[in-house]
C-alpha cells in the first residue's frame, strides 16, 4: 500500500514539474524531482528505515530545487545594468554590447 502511495506522489510531483511556466521554474522542478529520488535512495541505504528514506528525500529534493534554479542560464535581455547619465543620475536597463564586448 505505501509503495503504491509513493508511486502516485511521484506522478503527481512530475506532472507538475510539467505544468512550469519558466525554464528556472522546469529546472528547479526536475531537479526537485532527480533530488528527492537520488536523496531517498541515499537515506535508505545508510538509515535502513522509513524515516531516513523520508529525511533523504527531503533533503535531496530541497538540494535539487535549489541547484536547479541556480544554474538555470539567463538569457541576454533579462540582463540589467546600472548606467550613470551625464547629470549623475543611476538608472537600470538592459545591458548593451558594451557590456558583453568588454568595452563598458
Amino acid at each position: 500500500m505505501t509503495f503504491y502511495r509513493t508511486v502516485a506522489a511521484v506522478l503527481m510531483a512530475a506532472a507538475l514539474a510539467g505544468c512550469a511556466q519558466t525554464e528556472g521554474q522546469q529546472r528547479a522542478g526536475t531537479g526537485a524531482l532527480i533530488g528527492g529520488a537520488g536523496g531517498a535512495l541515499v537515506g535508505q541505504a545508510i538509515g535502513g528505515n522509513t524515516k531516513s528514506t523520508v529525511i533523504g528525500a527531503a533533503s535531496g529534493a530541497l538540494l535539487g530545487a535549489v541547484v536547479g534554479s541556480a544554474t538555470t542560464p539567463q538569457r541576454r535581455e533579462d540582463q540589467l545594468c546600472r548606467y550613470q547619465d551625464r547629470y549623475g543620475r543611476i538608472y537600470t536597463a538592459p545591458c548593451d554590447d558594451r557590456y558583453y564586448n568588454g568595452n563598458y
